[in-house]
C-alpha cells in the first residue's frame, strides 16, 4: 500500500511567508467564497439580494462598504422576469449590462456547476453570484446522512468559488423557531453553516415592523450585528442611524502607505527601525511586533497601492523590505477612509 506522506510547512517558514490575503467582493463584510444569508419567507431577502447585486454591477458602495466593481449573476429562481424588472424599477432608475438574471437553473446533481463554469467563461470580470434560493437548486433525498448530504452538496458550490475567486451567496429559509444564537436558526444540519465561510441572518422581531437586524459571522469577517430599516418607497434595505465608513485598509497598514509615499528610497531595515520612522513623519506610534504582524498579514494591500514588500532573516535579525514599484499609485489616490 503506497501511503502519500503529508505535504506539512514548519511554523518559522509559515509565519515568516506572506500569504495571499482574502480578496472581498464588498469591503469587510462579503470576500470571495462561498456565503449563506438567511432569513423568514417574504421578510425582504430578496429586495437586499437585488440591491446587493445591483451595487456590485455599478461598483458603488453598500451601504458603507465598498463594492469591487464586476459582474453578478441573480439566479432568481422563485421570481419572473416581470417581477424582476417592477422589482428594479423601484430601487434603481438604471441597470448596467454587467447585471445578469436568470429564473430557471439546474439542481446541483444535473449541472448546475456547468452552467455556472459557462457563464463564467464568457464573463471572466464576474465577482458575485447569488442563488435565491438554495431549496430550488437541491433534489429532495433519502440520504441517511443529512448532514453529510448538505456538506457535500454546498461544498460544490464553494469550490466553485474558490477556483474562480468569486463569491456565491446562497439565500436560505429559518426555522420557524427562534434562537438565543440565530445562527442556529438556518433551516437544515450544521453541515450548512459549517461548509461556508460567511452566515448572514436577517431578523425582525415583528414581520409588521421594517426594522431588522443582519447578524454577521464568518473565517474572513469579524462577527457583528447591523441595525436596518426597510424604506417603504424604494424597498431598499437602509443602516439604521450614523456610522462610519468603513475603512478600505487596514489603519496601520494605512499610515505605512502614508509614510512610504513620502520616501523618495525604498526601505531596508529592522521593524524597530521603521516603527521609528513611520513615528517621525507621521506622529503615529506603532510597536514593532504589531507592525511586523500587519505587514505579514496584509502585505498584498501594499501591493495593490504600488509597493513590494519582502521578508528575510539574517543570522541577528529579521529584515523587512519595501520597493515602490514604477507603477504606484500617487498618494492622492489611497484610500485612508
Amino acid at each position: 500500500m503506497n501511503i502519500k506522506p503529508f505535504q506539512t510547512i514548519d511554523g518559522q517558514t509559515l509565519i515568516n511567508t506572506p500569504m495571499a490575503a482574502p480578496g472581498f467582493v464588498v469591503s469587510s463584510l462579503i470576500p470571495t467564497g462561498l456565503h449563506i444569508l438567511g432569513g423568514s419567507p417574504k421578510i425582504g431577502k430578496s429586495w437586499l439580494m437585488l440591491w446587493l447585486c445591483l451595487c456590485v454591477s455599478k461598483g458603488e458602495r453598500f451601504w458603507n462598504y465598498e463594492c469591487r466593481q464586476g459582474t453578478a449573476l441573480y439566479l432568481c429562481l422563485e421570481d419572473s422576469f416581470e417581477r424582476i424588472q417592477s422589482r428594479l424599477l423601484d430601487v434603481t432608475d438604471d441597470a448596467p449590462s454587467c447585471l445578469h438574471f436568470s429564473i430557471m437553473a439546474d439542481s446541483l446533481d444535473d449541472g448546475l456547476a456547468k452552467q455556472i463554469e459557462a457563464f463564467l467563461s464568457e464573463h471572466p470580470d464576474t465577482n458575485l453570484i447569488v442563488i435565491d434560493t438554495l431549496q430550488n437548486i437541491r433534489k429532495e433525498t433519502n440520504n441517511a446522512n443529512p448532514y453529510a448530504n448538505d456538506y457535500r452538496e454546498l461544498n460544490v458550490l464553494r469550490e466553485l468559488a474558490n477556483r474562480y475567486h468569486i463569491a456565491i451567496l446562497c439565500v436560505h429559509h429559518l426555522r420557524k423557531m427562534k434562537d438565543v444564537d440565530p445562527m442556529n436558526m438556518l433551516s437544515g444540519t450544521t453541515g450548512l453553516s459549517g461548509v461556508v465561510d460567511t452566515v448572514f441572518i436577517l431578523d425582525r422581531e415583528k414581520r409588521t415592523d421594517g426594522r431588522a437586524t443582519l447578524f454577521c459571522t464568518g473565517r474572513d469577517i469579524e462577527s457583528m450585528e447591523l441595525k436596518l430599516e426597510l424604506d417603504n418607497e424604494t424597498h431598499i434595505w437602509k443602516l439604521r442611524g450614523e456610522s462610519e465608513e468603513v475603512p478600505l485598509l487596514d489603519d496601520t497598514i494605512s499610515v505605512v502607505c502614508q509614510h512610504l509615499f513620502s520616501l523618495s528610497d525604498n526601505f531596508s531595515g529592522t521593524a524597530t527601525q521603521l516603527a521609528e520612522d513611520i513615528e517621525r513623519s507621521t506622529g503615529r506610534s506603532i510597536t514593532p511586533a504589531v507592525l511586523r504582524k500587519k505587514l505579514m498579514k496584509h502585505h498584498s494591500e501594499l501591493t495593490e497601492h504600488g509597493f513590494d514588500c519582502t521578508f528575510r532573516r539574517t543570522r541577528n535579525e529579521k529584515i523587512i523590505e519595501i520597493k515602490r514599484r514604477d507603477t504606484a499609485a500617487s498618494s492622492s489616490e489611497l484610500p485612508y477612509t
